[in-house]
């Protein structure tokens, strides 16, 4: 069956970002568009129509992250139970680290931050930054409900953030290996959720 138009730009846009992610994590933020565009089997132009440029590309890689990352808090269901999307969020940001390629253009653009600290900038924006307010609004919309008792959402997602992640995004920086199981992980995860629900509650 056919696709349509619009089912075929979601196709390519994938394809992209998942060539942008093995291309500039393998050769970092000075790999040409033409190899992006050719591991993922369209033009060069069609990279450039999607993406005005390498920065914009690897905001959206980073969009991308940050919307996988928090999809959780956007289920349905997720404000009327809210330590079963904290424990699904902490285990999705724990995926990171075991996935493989999950930090390799982080990795790339840490080492490229002095040389452009413009792109450093937006891509701590659209990445780490976009995905602590999401959680931090989450928090607040919990409070106004009266099931959680955050006075400042924004330090409350930093300290829950910090608590899952421990020394694991480190060692995945550093291409250490995991030191724990995903089992382990899964464990974490739920004890970190109600650890904070305790901490916050009403």
């Amino acid at each position: 069956m056919p696709r349509i138009a619009g089912q075929i730009d979601v196709a390519k846009t994938e394809a992209i970002l998942d060539a942008a992610v093995e291309v500039i994590g393998q050769r970092g933020l000075s790999a040409p568009m033409e190899e992006i565009a050719r591991r993922a089997g369209v033009s060069k132009q069609t990279v450039y129509n999607h993406y005005g440029s390498k920065a914009e590309l690897v905001k959206a890689l980073m969009a991308r992250r940050v919307a996988r990352i928090t999809a959780p808090l956007r289920e349905p269901g997720a404000v009327d139970n809210p330590r079963e999307a904290l424990e699904a969020f902490a285990r999705s940001m724990l995926e990171t680290v075991i996935t493989t390629n999950g930090y390799s253009v982080l990795r790339v653009i840490i080492q490229g931050a002095g040389e452009m600290p413009d792109v450093a900038s937006e891509v701590f924006e659209a990445g780490p930054r976009q995905a602590r307010r999401q959680l931090a609004a989450f928090l607040e919309t919990e409070t106004k409900l009266g099931r959680l008792d955050v006075d400042d959402a924004e330090q409350a997602a930093e300290f829950f953030a910090g608590m899952v992640m421990g020394h694991s995004q480190l060692r995945a920086l550093l291409r250490l290996p995991s030191d724990r199981t995903a089992a382990e992980f899964h464990a974490q995860a739920s004890a970190a959720a109600d650890r904070f629900m305790r901490a916050y509650a009403p």
